[in-house]
């Protein structure tokens, strides 16, 4: 089953992941589990996080914009976001996901 999603990270730049493979662990493996716990993917979403970056983790994150409340969409951001790689970013960030359905 393959997954599409794009994602974008603010300040200094941006994140994109687009079909993403569920596979043996990582990254890719964190989005697939995510969204097939919490959300439908054939339904399209956006879903805007804000968060705390530090120590190339993301923490304290809270929706502040979710285009199909309940439906999931902001569990599995929430869910992504503990695994979200954010390099060397500090401070508070937005984090923005697409997910755009019709998986």
């Amino acid at each position: 089953m393959k997954i599409s999603i794009a994602i974008a990270a603010g300040l200094a730049g941006s994140f994109f992941v687009a079909q993403a493979a569920s596979a043996a662990g990582g990254f890719e493996d964190q989005m697939g589990r995510c969204l097939q716990q919490f959300a439908n993917t054939r339904d399209a979403a956006q879903v805007m996080l804000e968060c705390n970056a530090a120590d190339g983790k993301l923490s304290d994150c809270k929706v502040v914009d979710n285009s199909a409340g309940g439906k999931g969409f902001d569990k599995a951001a929430m869910c992504i976001a503990e695994k979200l790689p954010m390099g060397a970013k500090t401070g508070s960030v937005k984090v923005p996901f697409r997910f755009p359905g019709g998986a």
